[in-house]
């Protein structure tokens, strides 16, 4: 006879993290900007640890290029909006699961339509530097938000020098870098101080054709793999559920 435990799909995490931590998890509101090679595999531990509430954020189609290190790309969802594969496929993971896509980019003109105040976390996993800046400045900005950002995890092959850290800490990430001098050239600064997952390992160069695919838009094609990438994406995940799990309510001892 199989048990009430054995039939609940976040049984294990539970077992690992207690009820109360799964209780938070499942009712906190998480939002992801950028669901490619990090932040669709965000979204998956997200959802596989009992995320209930997430809005998940990204104007591109699925192109063949990105199956080999995105979550919900393969030769069947090519051509597809790459949310909507995604929200699909987190669906078949728990069909309960309350999954909001939105196929937009993040910017300027459309920043405030989010509603950021309305969620607990943001994920930024957004390539362009200029969009990254505004968010980060727009999440820390709202004192109720969590913000955790992704640093480059293209031009690495290392997955066991993926590291956290507050964002002033980050050290030799020319994108952390690249961030530091935007903010000091227009004199604008964020609000509070907000973690990042990065590398520590030194950028490497492509070795083969950099010939533009999938890059609309993009100055630069970088080699990216999805043993560096996803490492990035679960890791913005538990920095997510370890927050929710040390910020619980006090018990009444009573």
């Amino acid at each position: 006879m199989i048990s009430e435990k054995q039939q609940d799909p976040f049984g294990r995490a539970g077992l690992l993290l207690g009820s109360e931590t799964m209780t938070a998890i499942a009712g906190i509101k998480v939002i992801i900007f950028g669901v490619g090679g990090v932040g669709s595999w965000c979204a998956e531990a997200l959802i596989r640890t009992g995320v209930s509430h997430l809005t998940i954020v990204d104007p591109d189609k699925v192109c063949v290029t990105n199956c080999n290190r995105q979550s919900m790309a393969t030769a069947r969802t090519i051509g597809e909006v790459k949310v909507e594969a995604l929200r699909r496929r987190l669906l078949e993971i728990n069909p309960q699961a309350d999954i909001t896509a939105r196929c937009e980019a993040y910017g300027e003109a459309s920043a405030l339509l989010f509603g950021l105040s309305e969620y607990d976390y943001v994920i930024d996993a957004i390539d362009s530097l200029k969009d990254k800046v505004r968010l980060i400045l727009h999440a820390t900005g709202i004192p109720s938000v969590t913000l955790f950002s992704s640093m480059g995890a293209a031009l690495r092959t290392d997955p066991c020098r993926v590291r956290q850290a507050e964002f002033r800490q980050v050290k030799g990430d020319p994108l952390a870098r690249a961030l530091r001098n935007r903010f000091k050239r227009d004199g604008t600064f964020p609000c509070r101080k907000f973690r990042c997952v990065y590398s520590e390992e030194p950028p490497l160069k492509n070795r083969g054709d950099d010939t533009p695919e999938d890059g609309v838009g993009k100055a630069r094609i970088n080699g990216s793999l999805c043993q560096v990438t996803a490492v990035f994406g679960l890791t913005l995940a538990a920095m997510v559920t370890d927050h929710v799990s040390r910020h619980l309510p006090p018990t009444d001892s009573r």
